[in-house]
């Protein structure tokens, strides 16, 4: 039979997909887990107060400061990057939008975990905002001030959240040659929010390093879950240079996941 020959090379490339799916799977429950036990590690160091970071932190704090008072204009561009630019108002108005937009497309999944994810950073940075009570830097010559909490710093965690959802969203739309562009500029933004929190001394280093690490922790986990959806629904595995759902250019992104098929190969 001319079919039979193909029965066994189609079953070696499934066998192939679930194993790099597997492999995907695995890194991103990895990467959840390392990023809650670093948060956590950093979490227990700052309430026991450890000399060392501690002096990091009031290092970090008094250079910037200095540096923040010696140059008026720099100071000035770096409030218009935190409270305009970057401002956790701004980047969930993003998030928010994209997601009305995902709706219209009919991707009524990845809407729901964009704002999950957004929703989820938000409540989750919040909370331990409340549970740690840590002041904010007291400094001789303030160039900023902030209301609240220290730890973890909002605008970072946010940063991480929102830079990631537009970025795992929108890739499929961008084309290839420019993604590593999108990649670096959504890097550069993220550790640019931190860098402009400590600059104007409303936050600690290790504020700004728990904000990156639990929002990593919350993309990956709910990152986790949407690839799983897709294994259920009998979708192919998409790479992460890829986005999310690599489908969404189509005209109907998740047809294939609500037809009389879906499921079947999973």
């Amino acid at each position: 039979m001319p079919a039979r020959p193909a029965v066994p090379g189609l079953r070696r490339k499934r066998r192939d997909a679930d194993r790099r799916f597997g492999v995907r799977l695995f890194a991103s429950s990895a990467v959840a887990a390392l990023a809650a036990v670093l948060f956590g590690l950093l979490l227990v160091l700052v309430e026991s107060g450890w000399h060392p970071l501690r002096r990091l932190d009031a290092g970090a704090a008094r250079w910037l400061n200095r540096t923040a008072l010696d140059h008026p204009a720099w100071t000035g561009t770096l409030r218009f990057l935190s409270d305009v630019v970057w401002d956790p108002v701004t980047l969930r108005a993003a998030v928010a939008l994209l997601t009305l937009w995902l709706l219209h497309r009919r991707a009524w999944r990845l809407a729901a975990w964009a704002a999950v994810t957004a929703v989820a950073g938000g409540l989750v940075g919040l909370l331990v905002k409340v549970v740690v009570e840590r002041a904010r830097p007291s400094l001789p010559d303030p160039v900023a001030h902030a209301p609240g909490y220290s730890f973890p710093s909002g605008h970072a965690m946010t940063a991480t959240t929102s830079f990631a959802v537009l970025l795992l969203v929108l890739l499929p739309m961008v084309r290839r040659g420019l993604r590593p562009l999108c990649w670096a500029v959504a890097v550069v933004s993220v550790l640019g929010v931190g860098f402009t929190r400590i600059a104007l001394g409303v936050h600690w280093f290790s504020d700004v390093a728990g904000g990156w690490t639990l929002g990593l922790a919350v993309v990956a986990l709910t990152g986790w879950s949407f690839e799983a959806w897709r294994a259920d629904a009998g979708l192919g595995r998409s790479e992460m240079t890829q986005g999310l759902e690599p489908e969404l250019s189509d005209d109907d992104p998740e047809a294939d996941a609500d037809g009389p098929s879906a499921g079947r190969d999973a």
